[in-house]
């Protein structure tokens, strides 16, 4: 039986996203933040909490991080969508008071996800987005 729960290659963003995130008050508790339900053994990039005293009180998130530079960004919706789906459904049945999100680059936001079929994707699949500015290293907006 091939192992699945090998610790997975950090997306080309991470370490500017985890920066982005600290700058915006967010305290990484998991790099990477292990998901395991049952016989299923899985990693997504980040788990965040805001201090007590923050804005957002208490509150939990996971983050999956998403380049989008393969050869064809419809492969990488796939993967991504495909991905965020998984982990979205087991992290509400384990730990459902984290939040999940996709993060995507301020430029792949702009070109791809604001075209109206990849919009209405995004929202028929229930897809909150975190886009950040990589260059800047800081989260431009929250998409719910």
């Amino acid at each position: 039986m091939r192992g699945d729960s090998t610790l997975p290659a950090k997306d080309l963003y991470h370490d500017a996203v985890k920066s982005a995130l600290l700058k915006d008050g967010w305290q990484i508790t998991a790099d990477p933040y292990r998901i395991r339900y049952k016989d299923i053994d899985l990693y997504a990039d980040l788990a965040a909490e805001r201090p007590i005293a923050a804005t957002r009180e208490g509150e939990k998130i996971v983050v999956e991080i998403k380049s989008f530079v393969g050869r064809s960004l419809m492969n990488d919706l796939h993967g991504a969508v495909g991905q965020y789906v998984i982990y979205r459904d087991l992290i509400r049945e384990t730990e459902p008071e984290y939040r999940r999100y996709l993060t995507i680059d301020d430029i792949t936001y702009e070109n791809f996800f604001q075209r109206d079929g990849i919009d209405f994707l995004r929202r028929a699949s229930q897809i909150p987005l975190i886009v950040v500015d990589i260059e800047k290293e800081e989260i431009v907006q929250w998409i719910s």
